[in-house]
């Protein structure tokens, strides 16, 4: 639970009472919970859709099927699922609803699918959904060695793209091996020099997929060129620390860009905002964004890479393993 606004120490384990599913819904015995960055910001206080506090975070899990609710079919006690929930993901049980289940595939751990519904329904609907990318586009992908990082980068191959990624110089083998044609240093290097130097050209690229906020969008965007799409999809820039600093998250605002329409227009270039939780609740469940991929995963072309599993009780490591940038793939909690 997170249990105050704060470091990653406020994360306790606590006992509460076990949810009951209702109907539609079922109650499932995690086995695995996924970690993403917008739990780190809720856990500081930056994210406006998180749970009052004390709360339960997590959108993300797999596990065995232990109870159901009134009037649910195509799901069995038992069954071994992966799937979505409305935050509560970071608990021995979950409750959601039985269409946000998907079968674990049989040859995935726990661990790999508490690794796949968001980083994946994130990385289809920005790069093919809203982003319309085709083969031979060129797409940069920043922080490529995340989990939607190493997610978008499978998916951009899969169509046919040329990969361009940031990440640290110690994980540009590992990115390497996932695809990224061109790895990119963004700590000593400008991003934006060093693509035009690779491609010797102003604006090269077709896509950009960037969670970085703040400058990093005004950069971004200056790379695409005619019928670009800039995807933002977050505002990792406007976290410093183990705490919120209102400072550093007021500035990451000034220095995000205004795009006017009027100027959109003679460029032909457009500016994507993608927040996965607002289509969540607007559509109901991922599955317009997952179901697309199930050729790929059957053909056992796509599957989640997992950088590092922590035990429930350890949940303040894996916070600042993540805020640390250790990761190369999806950190998760384990039960």
């Amino acid at each position: 639970m997170i249990t105050a606004h704060g470091a990653p120490e406020v994360l306790r384990v606590e006992q509460r009472p076990d949810p009951t599913p209702g109907i539609g819904q079922v109650r499932v015995a995690v086995k695995a919970a996924g970690i993403n960055f917008a739990d780190v910001m809720a856990r500081m206080g930056l994210y406006p859709d998180a749970p009052k506090l004390p709360s339960v975070v997590g959108y993300e899990f797999s596990g065995v099927v232990e109870s159901l609710g009134s009037d649910v079919a195509g799901v069995a006690v038992g069954d071994r699922v992966l799937g979505g929930s409305r935050f509560g993901g970071y608990a021995e049980y979950v409750v959601t609803d039985a269409e946000q289940l998907i079968p674990l595939p049989a040859d995935w751990s726990f661990e790999e699918g508490a690794a796949f519904p968001v980083n994946y329904a994130t990385a289809y609907a920005g790069l093919c959904r809203y982003g319309a990318m085709i083969s031979g586009e060129r797409v940069l992908l920043h922080a490529a060695a995340g989990g939607v990082g190493i997610a978008a980068t499978q998916i951009a191959k899969l169509v046919g793209a040329e990969v361009f990624g940031t990440a640290s110089p110690s994980k540009h083998e590992a990115i390497r091996g996932f695809g990224v044609d061109h790895p990119i240093d963004y700590r000593d290097k400008d991003f934006v020099k060093e693509i035009r130097r690779m491609t010797g050209a102003k604006e090269p690229l077709d896509i950009v997929m960037d969670a970085v906020g703040g400058s990093s969008f005004r950069r971004s965007f200056s790379l695409l060129g005619a019928g670009g799409r800039l995807v933002c999809f977050g505002a990792s820039s406007f976290v410093s620390g183990e705490k919120r600093n209102v400072i550093r998250a007021l500035r990451g605002v000034v220095e995000t860009p205004w795009f006017n329409p009027m100027r959109l227009m003679p460029p032909s270039k457009s500016v994507i905002g993608l927040n996965m939780l607002t289509l969540w609740d607007a559509k109901g469940s991922l599955h317009e964004y997952i179901q697309p991929l199930s050729e790929w995963i059957a053909a056992g072309s796509l599957r989640p890479v997992v950088a590092e599993a922590f035990p429930l009780e350890q949940g303040p490591e894996a916070h600042r393993f993540i805020q640390e940038r250790k990761n190369v793939g999806k950190v998760v909690l384990t039960l």
